[in-house]
């Protein structure tokens, strides 16, 4: 069980991403299940996620699954149509193949040698690919108690696919200071000779560089930043959504390499 402390707003990022990302799938899939897997001691996140999701796919429906009975119990007044709530774990106890699955802040409080196993879990649990869809999409990861850094992977349901870093400019020094948000599987390979470090510690210089740009304001710092580290790094979105404070870049950059 997590602590459970859930502040409203808290996941606005990656949800935004995942309806950028994701909502092409969910909005023509015959039955878009989400499943917010650890929501916490309130139900705010999983209302936020439906509410967020049907911008983009307006059948959506969420699940919140939590593995405190007592939790799942404060939450069923808040059940309506496409909202509901389950006891319940890794093991995701909701019939048919969800095409989302997103927990936020859950295996942070695990070894880091369990993550793998946990991930096959999750992904086996996926919608599958077919003609025209990638299939389910888990998204897993760690932020801050308000959400302003946060810090995610992606992954189908062969497995990761990417990471995402998203933070509010205004708040940040150096993109290094997102580290301390990095998920479960990275967070321990911050270390030199680790491939998520060279990262960090590229982007850090290429934010240096792109000072200048501050007079305009972060948000342009950040652009030039993303821009530069392209050269070297295999970012795969665009800056339209490096606007919003991300930059996503291609898992097999970043794994362990052990």
């Amino acid at each position: 069980m997590t602590r459970g402390t859930t502040n409203p707003n808290r996941l606005r990022r990656m949800d935004r991403w995942i309806a950028a990302a994701h909502g092409g799938e969910l909005r023509h899939a015959e039955d878009p299940l989400a499943i917010d897997l650890g929501y916490g001691a309130a139900p705010w996140t999983a209302v936020e996620l439906l509410g967020r999701l049907r911008t983009v796919a307006p059948r959506a429906r969420v699940i919140g699954v939590e593995i405190e009975p007592e939790r799942v119990a404060a939450a069923r007044p808040y059940e309506r149509e496409g909202l509901a709530f389950r006891h319940g774990g890794f093991e995701v106890p909701v019939p048919g193949r969800p095409l989302l699955i997103r927990a936020a802040n859950v295996l942070r409080q695990y070894d880091e040698d369990e993550v793998a196993a946990v991930w096959e879990r999750l992904c086996a649990r996926l919608a599958p690919a077919g003609a025209g869809s990638r299939g389910g999409l888990l998204v897993e990861g760690t932020c801050d108690e308000i959400g302003r850094r946060h810090v995610w992977v992606a992954l189908g349901p062969q497995g990761p696919r990417t990471v995402t870093f998203a933070t509010r400019l205004g708040s940040l020094e150096r993109p290094s200071d997102l580290a301390e948000r990095l998920p479960k599987a990275l967070i321990h390979r911050n270390v030199p000779g680790e491939p998520v470090h060279a990262f960090l510690r590229d982007f850090d210089r290429a934010w240096a560089a792109a000072a200048p740009y501050a007079s305009y304001g972060a948000r342009q710092r950040w652009l030039r930043a993303v821009r530069d580290l392209t050269a070297d790094w295999p970012v795969t979105d665009s800056p339209a959504r490096w606007r919003q404070g991300e930059v996503t870049v291609a898992w097999a950059a970043l794994a362990p390499r052990s």
